[in-house]
């Protein structure tokens, strides 16, 4: 059996272990509700408007897009056969709405001596605008006096501030294309309308100035080598339905309207949209602007691809015209798929053969 070997117990001096403060971690949280993705500068949109207004003289000049949207906007009255005590102009820029509203009656009723003017269908006017000097801008004109009207400065579009039920409609023209959470606006305009009311709207979408969009990227992917946004995206028609669903509208309508304008140059379209207050308010943009080489190659695509005969250059805005109404127990309900007692195609095919008529029993 082997002895076990005893070793004297030999302290150890004591080793002095320095301490280091131990570095917290963070973490990104998301925030409740659904992500916003934000492609538009809402300040630089607010700077843009206010330059632009405040040229008064060269801003009216350019109305010309604004003014015939609101035109064709204001129309949109004629099919409802009804009086609204309180409307709300959302995004009113500089009122073309308001004063679309007041000229004379676009369908005026032949077996009455006299027609109103669509104002005389809305009690008072609310228009609502971020920019001070553009809402202002025509506060002197005459239309001011032809309909009770309330400019109402806000902070954003993009937060509607008032009550619940407020409103018997709301009304936007050409403002809609540069909010950042389109979901969430809608929502608001359906809060603030009182039930079964319409909320009725127009937008730049789709395929609006392609013909600039494809020039200008020819033009840098030439010049540079690479693309950049120098046009804002735009929605597309066939997302505004399911955005008005989601938003809790009923019995929509969404149609498109092209409107093409010539122009001399592509000088003088980028001019009258930096003096419509329409500039490029896209995120991470190139702040120093395009370059002369960039410009000028440009002009030559644009005029080679969609140049027109006589040496103009077309451009097209596309507008998305919406109508969505505010659900109420009274409000009327379509039949059920299926509950239809007549064929589409029978109807069309008779009429395609000179024959047909659609007789109601």
């Amino acid at each position: 059996m082997r002895a076990s070997i005893l070793r004297p117990f030999v302290s150890r001096p004591a080793v002095r272990i320095p301490t280091r403060p131990v570095p917290c971690r963070s973490y990104a949280v998301q925030a409740p509700g659904a992500p916003t993705l934000q492609v538009f500068n809402r300040h630089t949109k607010y700077l843009q408007k206010e330059r632009a207004a405040q040229n008064t003289e060269e801003s009216r000049k350019v109305d010309y897009i604004k003014d015939e949207v609101a035109i064709r906007l204001s129309e949109r009255l004629l099919d409802i056969k009804r009086h609204f005590p309180k409307v709300l102009d959302l995004g009113a820029n500089a009122c073309q709405l308001a004063r679309a509203l007041t000229r004379p009656n676009p369908d005026p009723d032949p077996n009455a001596p006299t027609s109103p003017p669509l104002s005389k269908r809305l009690s008072h006017l609310t228009a609502a605008e971020s920019s001070q000097t553009l809402l202002h801008r025509d506060a002197s004109l005459p239309f001011n006096k032809e309909i009770e009207i309330t400019r109402d400065v806000i902070h954003d579009e993009e937060y509607i501030p008032y009550e619940a039920e407020s409103f018997d409609a709301v009304m936007s023209s050409l403002s809609l294309h540069w909010i950042n959470d389109l979901p969430s606006v809608l929502a608001q305009v359906n809060n603030v309308l009182k039930p079964d009311g319409p909320f009725i709207a127009a937008m730049f979408g789709g395929d609006s100035l392609f013909e600039l969009r494809t020039s200008l990227q020819l033009a840098d992917l030439d010049r540079r080598g690479g693309v950049s946004q120098h046009v804002s995206p735009l929605a597309d028609v066939r997302d505004v339905g399911g955005l008005l669903t989601k938003a809790g509208f009923k019995l929509l309508t969404v149609d498109v309207d092209d409107i093409v304008v010539d122009y001399p140059t592509t000088f003088a379209l980028m001019a009258d949209l930096q003096a419509m207050g329409e500039g490029n308010a896209v995120l991470g943009r190139e702040m120093s602007g395009l370059s002369r080489d960039i410009l000028l190659a440009n002009e030559a695509i644009y005029r080679e691809l969609h140049g027109n005969e006589d040496g103009t250059l077309p451009a097209t805005f596309r507008m998305i015209y919406m109508i969505g109404w505010k659900d109420a127990p009274n409000q009327a309900k379509p039949l059920k798929r299926g509950t239809g007692e007549m064929n589409i195609k029978d109807i069309l095919e008779g009429q395609g053969k000179g024959g047909g008529s659609i007789k109601s029993e």
